[in-house]
């Protein structure tokens, strides 16, 4: 008799394991990063047909010299896959992006992972000082999950822990202003066998002051991606996907090419016969 898998939990992993690790930045460089790109880039194309992004001007229409941040939700394992080729093959930046337990996954910190620590709140607010740095070398985009901890597809309501907002605040302080740039992420099957990773950017908000007040900011933060996440979903919902660029898009399999052959013949009026 199988036993019954606990999926989610709303204890961080750092926690439940109740071990104490140093906090480690990320360490990339020219050969890593290569290296990441492909293997990454063909981890996608290997699992799903096509790969569809939209409302990516939110991005590409900011002030190239202020510092920016995405923040999108996380719910399942390729969430981290998919923001490094947001950021690598879409706003051509490098990423960087804390990860629970890198300690048990050195190699990530090649491709700009982190880590956090929130067992203990002095090497978690390390990597928070960390995440304020590094957004000062332009090269990066910093990415977060401000739920901090991973949640079923589609969870509501959409609470964010304060490290974002933290985050933000300092940001401002510091470079004078930020941007903050809501993405979600959805995978489903569409017409093909396979499943599809659709991306849309939600708009794109600059916070230029640090006079802010923290629990109002993290609500308007997770009121921006509730908006960008339900309007995506709607849309999915209708078929409206043809304002949805392609970053790939697999060929068809030999079966499927049959297939659409056959839907292309024109059969007799079995009426007329």
């Amino acid at each position: 008799m199988s036993t019954v898998e606990n999926l989610y939990s709303d204890i961080p992993p750092t926690k439940l394991r109740n071990k104490q690790e140093q906090f480690k930045p990320a360490k990339t460089s020219k050969f890593w990063l290569t290296i990441a790109s492909l293997f990454f880039f063909n981890m996608l194309q290997n699992r799903f047909y096509a790969f569809r992004y939209r409302n990516a001007e939110s991005y590409f229409e900011r002030d190239e010299k202020t510092p920016t941040i995405l923040f999108a939700p996380h719910c399942n394992w390729w969430d981290g896959i998919v923001l490094y080729n947001i950021t690598h093959r879409i706003c051509h930046k490098e990423i960087r992006l804390m990860v629970e337990e890198l300690n048990r996954f050195p190699l990530l910190r090649r491709g700009g992972a982190y880590s956090v620590n929130k067992k203990s709140p002095q090497t978690a607010m390390k990597a928070l000082q960390y995440s304020v740095d590094v957004l000062g070398d332009l090269r990066n985009i910093l990415c977060i999950f401000p739920q901090g901890i991973i949640r079923p597809p589609h969870f509501r309501p959409y609470k964010f822990q304060t490290g974002l907002t933290y985050i933000a605040q300092n940001a401002a302080k510091k470079y004078g202003k930020v941007n903050l740039i809501p993405v979600s992420i959805e995978y489903c099957f569409l017409r093909d066998n396979r499943p599809e990773v659709l991306v849309d950017f939600g708009e794109r908000f600059v916070l230029d002051s640090a006079d802010i007040d923290r629990k109002e900011f993290t609500q308007k933060l997770e009121n921006m991606l509730t908006q960008t996440s339900d309007r995506q979903f709607e849309d999915i919902s209708k078929g409206n996907l043809d304002d949805y660029k392609i970053l790939f898009k697999q060929h068809l399999k030999w079966y499927r090419r049959i297939e659409q052959r056959l839907k292309s013949i024109d059969l007799p009026d079995v009426a007329k016969v």
